[in-house]
């Protein structure tokens, strides 16, 4: 797996918001993130949101943003519209649902999709919920804490041994 590009933004512009209009809060990019176990990523939006939340952390495939792009025609968007935390390649993230995995270190549990919804329509074009359907991502517990950089070699598993 390699990580691509880190997002955060400090408030929601779609969970909570059924029946009322999106928010405005800006997704920030940055280069490296702080994952606290349990909690959260510092910063971000769902950071210390609830108790055992399975949406710690989000991931999204770089792989299925760019046949989305091709999908709708649109070469103008940033996968920020999408408002996951992590953007990834070379992983098929359906495969971690279940499963303990680490990274520079810090290890996570994929709990479930990260399921598209109505509001993916707004943030990003009319279809887009139902293209996603089965791959809207990964949604992650934070097991232990750590940072995780851009900068930082991911190894994969022939290489950590």
């Amino acid at each position: 797996m390699n990580l691509l590009h880190f997002y955060l933004s400090s408030g929601h512009n779609y969970f909570g918001h059924h029946g009322k209009p999106a928010g405005e809060h800006p997704v920030v990019e940055v280069e490296e993130i702080e994952c606290i176990a349990g909690k959260g990523i510092r910063g971000d939006r769902f950071f210390d949101y609830k108790d055992d939340y399975a949406g710690q952390i989000t991931f999204f495939a770089s792989e299925v943003f760019v046949e989305l792009v091709a999908e709708f025609g649109l070469h103008d968007r940033s996968p920020a519209d999408l408002r996951r935390n992590v953007i990834t390649a070379d992983m098929d993230l359906n495969t971690l649902i279940g499963e303990e995995f680490e990274i520079q270190g810090i290890r996570f549990f994929g709990t479930r999709e990260c399921s598209p919804c109505y509001w993916m329509d707004q943030a990003y074009v009319p279809g887009t919920e139902a293209f996603l359907k089965g791959r809207g991502g990964l949604r992650a517990k934070i097991l232990t804490s750590g940072n995780l950089s851009l900068k930082a070699k991911v190894l994969t598993a022939n290489e950590r041994q």
